[in-house]
């Protein structure tokens, strides 16, 4: 075995504790109580121990402190290879991803791993195996995920424009109510829920699909709701069909909902049996409609969906009495959780409103 490396002696061992003392960083912490052990003159062995290391160990970071003082104690993990695109690279990839594929240039309507791979071998004369192109994606931000469909002929400016100008809205269709008057604001939608049902994922081994009984009969029911996020609480009634007259017995279920001296501003789609004329509409709810061909503006929506998801999915509904048995059923669990309903159906662009 080799002579002991020297020690460089510009620190003393109470400078080297106080350094370890001050330390935010535990691993050159001990690795200074090390050093500061052998400049007292304890042996190395005994020094090693004191931080947790052999000797030799300690001999290499003798070797790190000298060369670079306690700056060299720090842990120094190896980057690895540096990165094979340059920032402006991997914007210009961000930008082709959002973009889409070209249906008549690249040939397909999604971009697949293989796709990505070709592209950025052909623009930045970098060849990636498929794998890392997934790694590439994960570091930008991306996951492979479902899209939720569109309607074509939605025009985004105008459902931005609603959301932004809500606030002026909402002040319109309160405007005639006393200013001691309370308001919550509401969102209402129907789900058609029957025996032919959903089948949602689920944790299994690789390699094997497992299956679930999916029924094909037709019957069903549909449930009203009716959330108010900022509460917590909800409105719903499970009837066999969607028109103005189902429609009426839901709005009164939530005119009994809301507080006393209290108006609802009720957001909702334009359905038929939502604007129909024949309507009566308690005097504590006053209706405001969402544009149309746009469902992602009503929370309710995702909340159907994680009602589908965790507790009406994976069903086979043996008649229309077991199909509101589960709807009640559900929406009684939805209802003794409120921070659900909060968390699924706040929107800053409505309730910032409700406070302006």
């Amino acid at each position: 075995m080799g002579t002991a490396v020297k020690l460089r002696e510009d620190y003393s061992a109470g400078e080297l504790r106080q350094l370890a003392a001050r330390s935010k960083d535990a691993n050159q912490s001990r690795r200074l109580l090390s050093l500061a052990a052998v400049r007292d003159g304890m042996s190395r062995t005994n020094a090693a121990q004191i931080g947790g290391m052999d000797r030799q160990t300690l001999r290499d970071w003798v070797h790190r402190f000298n060369a670079s003082g306690p700056d060299g104690l720090y842990d120094n993990w190896c980057s690895g290879p540096p990165e094979r695109l340059s920032a402006a690279q991997k914007a210009e990839l961000v930008e082709l991803v959002e973009a889409g594929p070209d249906r008549t240039k690249d040939g397909v309507v999604r971009w697949r791993r293989r796709d990505l791979q070709r592209v950025i071998e052909e623009r930045f004369g970098v060849r990636y195996h498929e794998r890392h192109v997934s790694r590439l994606l994960h570091q930008l931000g991306y996951g492979h995920i479902s899209a939720r469909p569109q309607h074509p002929k939605q025009d985004t400016k105008v459902l931005e424009a609603f959301k932004k100008n809500f606030s002026h809205t909402l002040k319109a269709h309160i405007s005639h109510l006393s200013r001691r008057k309370l308001v919550e604001i509401w969102f209402q939608d129907e789900a058609r829920i029957g025996q032919k049902n959903g089948i949602v994922r689920q944790w299994a081994q690789r390699g094997t699909r497992p299956r679930q009984p999916a029924d094909q009969r037709y019957q069903n029911a549909y449930l009203f709701g009716a959330i108010c996020p900022t509460l917590g609480k909800a409105a719903g009634l499970a009837l066999p069909r969607a028109n103005s007259h189902a429609m009426e017995l839901h709005l009164n279920e939530i005119s009994r909902q809301v507080a006393p001296n209290t108006q609802a501003i009720l957001i909702m789609d334009r359905a038929g049996w939502h604007t129909t004329e024949k309507l009566k509409v308690p005097k504590n709810i006053t209706p405001i409609f969402l544009l149309s061909r746009s469902p992602e503006l009503n929370p309710v929506e995702n909340l159907w969906q994680y009602m589908r998801d965790n507790w009406l999915s994976n069903t086979v509904f043996e008649s229309y009495s077991h199909i509101l048995d589960v709807i009640c059923e559900a929406w009684q669990k939805l209802i003794a959780r409120p921070e659900i309903i909060t968390s699924i159906g706040f929107r800053n662009w409505a309730h910032a409103s409700q406070t302006s």
